[in-house]
């Protein structure tokens, strides 16, 4: 029987990417984001024979019930991997970002999370060859970035209610895993990189197509953390073997928040 994936912020970037890798690869895909026209577009591409989609803001509860609803019709009841992929940030400053933006970030990035998660695991919880729960987090999950502070702040908490469900769920057969890249080149890096103190778009070494891949295998093998990228791993390594003040000058010289 055809696996199948939901996916949250589907119309493009790492979302996009990942919903038509997957589709490739014989999975139906459940493609969800607020863009309603760009997932139109995918689900040409894709076939709708192997997608479904509807408009979906992760923030709106009743918006998710109804893309649950919506893809477990599509799928006869099948759920075996909810990719939690929508986010949103915004460079600067703390402040001098608008109170609403911050609000919005947290709604979108960790909100939005809770949302998707507490719709989908009845049926999850019904996937008795187990299912999965694959999260977005970040490298920012790491350490703080002054930058994007509440970005980062989401994706910390990303981390740590990856945790937290990767025990509570265990009993399910659910495994819960979440996915940290650094920058990677999507729109959300493009629209904002001259806005970083320190990210050269040419510089900028990972694709969508590399997270795209890791989610792949994140669906198929077990790990909790899955770190995308030499410098995450890095970084991550030398975050837990360092002193937290020596951690803290490195990321001011990395980046040049001096």
């Amino acid at each position: 029987m055809q696996k199948t994936i939901f996916i949250t912020g589907a119309a493009q970037g790492i979302g996009r990417t990942t919903a038509l890798m997957f589709a490739a690869r014989g999975w139906f895909v459940g493609l969800f984001d607020v863009n309603k026209e760009g997932l139109e577009i995918l689900a040409e591409q894709i076939g709708k024979e192997n997608c479904c989609y509807i408009a979906m803001d992760v923030t709106e509860p009743e918006s998710v019930k109804a893309a649950v609803e919506l893809f477990i019709f599509r799928t006869r009841g099948r759920f075996d991997v909810l990719f939690n992929n929508a986010g949103i940030v915004e460079v600067g400053d703390f402040e001098t970002i608008n109170i609403e933006v911050h609000r919005r970030i947290v709604e979108v990035n960790f909100l939005g999370v809770v949302n998707c998660i507490t719709f989908a695991l009845p049926y999850l919880k019904e996937n008795k060859s187990g299912a999965k729960i694959i999260n977005m987090s970040s490298a920012s999950a790491i350490y703080g970035n002054p930058e994007i502070s509440v970005y980062a702040a989401t994706k910390s908490a990303i981390k740590s209610l990856t945790e937290g469900l990767n025990i509570a769920l265990e009993k399910y057969n659910i495994k819960v895993c979440d996915i940290l890249p650094i920058y990677v080149k999507t729109n959300m890096v493009r629209d904002y990189y001259q806005k970083y103190r320190n990210v050269k778009l040419e510089k900028v070494k990972l694709t969508a197509e590399d997270v795209a891949e890791t989610v792949w295998k994140a669906a198929h093998k077990n790990r909790l953390h899955w770190l995308v990228g030499t410098d995450t791993k890095l970084f991550f390594f030398l975050a837990k073997l360092l002193p937290t003040s020596i951690v803290k000058m490195m990321t001011k010289k990395i980046l040049k928040y001096e």
